[in-house]
């Protein structure tokens, strides 16, 4: 189920809940960590922010589609494939789970696939690029979930404030 606001609407990702990155950097410039790898845009929100949760995997998705199958409460998801441009870590059916369960977004350090249909998803969702082939589907010690991981001169903390726009990713150690 969606986390409500008073009202009792469903709280869901949206374009124009987010804060500029720049706006996030200017604000807090001796807490913000900037993302130098290049990412590329593919959901339907292309500005998005949250608390992070954290998940290391290679080449096999079973933990991502453990992780997006629970309450998102507007969580971004960050998956460190390794940077793996070889297979797909996320597709329209994982990530229509993670809209679904009100997740706010998905930054993938590897690829992901049906790009098509992730345009259509209000859904954040960066990545290195896309691939057709699917993962490994294992799952057999396959990954570590709420762990640090690094990429892009930036270590994602499990907990801490990641805000993406057009700019780029921005993240800080704790909320605003």
């Amino acid at each position: 189920m969606l986390p409500l606001d008073r009202s009792g609407t469903p709280l869901v990702a949206s374009a124009a809940m987010a804060t500029s990155t720049a706006d996030i950097l200017d604000e807090h410039p001796d807490r913000a960590q900037v993302c130098t790898q290049t990412f590329r845009q593919f959901g339907g929100a292309r500005a998005f922010e949250g608390p992070t949760t954290t998940v290391r995997c290679h080449e096999d998705n079973v933990l991502v589609k453990q992780l997006v199958a629970e309450p998102g409460g507007g969580r971004v998801l960050v998956v460190d494939g390794g940077g793996s441009l070889r297979v797909a870590l996320l597709g329209d059916n994982v990530a229509g789970l993670a809209r679904t369960n009100g997740w706010a977004g998905i930054l993938v350090h590897g690829c992901v696939r049906d790009a098509a249909a992730l345009a259509e998803l209000d859904l954040g969702i960066k990545a290195l690029g896309a691939c057709p082939r699917p993962s490994g589907k294992r799952g057999e010690g396959e990954g570590e979930v709420d762990v640090p991981v690094t990429f892009g001169d930036v270590t994602f903390v499990p907990g801490a404030m990641l805000y993406s726009d057009d700019d780029g990713i921005v993240v800080l150690d704790g909320p605003v």
